[in-house]
């Protein structure tokens, strides 16, 4: 098959019908272009998968690199090399073959579901005492300002140590960061300096002075190999984790929240169920219609995906929110369905570059779920469904807030 079958090129990413639902161009591109040409932010060219076992496909094959600053790779943002995407941290960190790997497995011990379901007690603890306060604003509220967003904050600077008086830092930097058409060159360079600049001092604070966190233990840490993270990676590993791992869950809990009241049955048959509040975590993660750019991959070979030859130096978008509402994977694929099981999606992606945290996102997931639902039964949304305002430009999908009432 040629490897655009005839369509015309779309602008991406592609606006959801509504602030919760998908885009009604993920149905019709499963169907007639499951392999489609779009354009980025950066004006550069891209392909989009939007099929589950494609997406699948791509994600699993190592051959799909992140390799996003190879000279013939597709540009991500509008700038010249922006943000999350930038030149500096991509060089910084190994992101691909046994480098990848090594690293990988001298970080990941700390994001066993073991390790963060230790965690849960004081994740619950601060969302209780975010509430309080809240609740002492009164109603309606922002659930979003209030709880979502200081908690998965709160959640990693603790794991990372990062003092208290230094966390609203980091909502410029990682909107700076994140974001593909706000800001200018100078603006991201300047900030990417500022939080370079910062993690590296966190870092030789961390050697001078240790403590129970992840940073003092990657210092010391050595794989069987004896390999050790250099001070780069430690740098960019503290940087990467503090913007993903809060970021990306502040925004999941509002939209969580939201799909869940946006149909107020889920909300009491989970009142009525708490068990259910796992699976429904899940059915959250698998029916986010907004979680951003997706994945982005590069191929240096010419490579069949499905039935579409894709050629050499093209760069790949796996929308795996597309893929988890595809019919073929998923029975009544557009419908919420909480005790859903086997819930096979993939919102945290899979394979070598998985999700790193997944397991700590998780674990906050379902501690802010279970507070909640013990603490105000009677919330519900203080503004319509459609009256809700997605964030824009993003690379990461969420609510500009969640207005709520009680």
């Amino acid at each position: 098959m040629d490897v655009y079958d005839d369509e015309p090129t779309l602008t991406y990413p592609i606006p959801g019908a509504t602030p919760l639902g998908p885009p009604e161009e993920w149905a019709r591109l499963r169907q007639r272009c499951p392999v489609a040409r779009v354009t980025l932010p950066s004006g550069d060219e891209a392909s989009l998968l939007t099929r589950y076992a494609d997406v699948r496909q791509v994600l699993s094959d190592p051959r799909f690199s992140r390799l996003l600053n190879a000279d013939d790779a597709a540009r991500i943002s509008a700038t010249e090399s922006g943000g999350a995407f930038n030149d500096e941290m991509s060089n910084a960190m190994p992101q691909t073959g046994e480098a990848h790997r090594r690293w990988r497995r001298t970080v990941s011990k700390w994001f066993t579901a073991k390790r963060t379901a230790a965690l849960r007690p004081g994740m619950e603890a601060m969302a209780e005492r975010l509430l309080d306060t809240m609740v002492e604003h009164g109603q309606p509220a922002d659930l979003k300002a209030h709880l979502a967003f200081p908690l998965p904050v709160w959640v990693i600077c603790d794991l990372l140590g990062v003092p208290d008086e230094d966390r609203d830092r980091f909502s410029y930097w990682s909107d700076t960061l994140l974001n593909l058409t706000k800001y200018g060159q100078a603006e991201i360079d300047a900030a990417q300096a500022e939080f370079v600049a910062y993690m590296t001092a966190h870092v030789a604070a961390k050697r001078a002075h240790p403590g129970d966190d992840l940073l003092s233990d990657l210092l010391t840490a050595t794989d069987p190999t004896g390999y050790r993270l250099t001070q780069q990676e430690l740098v960019y590993t503290g940087q990467g984790l503090l913007v993903a791992g809060h970021e990306t869950t502040a925004n999941m809990i509002g939209k969580m929240v939201a799909m869940l009241l946006a149909d107020r049955r889920h909300w009491e048959r989970l009142l009525a169920d708490p068990s259910l509040v796992r699976p429904a975590v899940e059915e959250a993660l698998r029916m986010d219609a907004n979680p951003g750019l997706g994945m982005p991959r590069y191929i240096g070979e010419e490579t069949e995906v499905g039935d579409t030859v894709l050629p050499k130096g093209t760069t790949v978008l796996c929308s795996m929110a597309a893929a988890n509402r595809d019919e073929t994977a998923f029975e009544d694929a557009g419908e919420m369905i909480l005790d859903r099981t086997p819930n096979t999606h993939l919102a945290f992606g899979v394979g070598p570059h998985s999700c790193l945290g997944q397991a700590l996102a998780r674990t906050e997931l379902g501690a802010v779920l279970d507070v909640l639902l013990r603490r105000l039964p009677s919330l519900d949304l203080a503004v319509p469904v459609e009256e809700l305002r997605r964030l824009e430009g993003l690379v990461v999908g969420g609510l500009r807030e969640v207005p709520v009432r009680w």
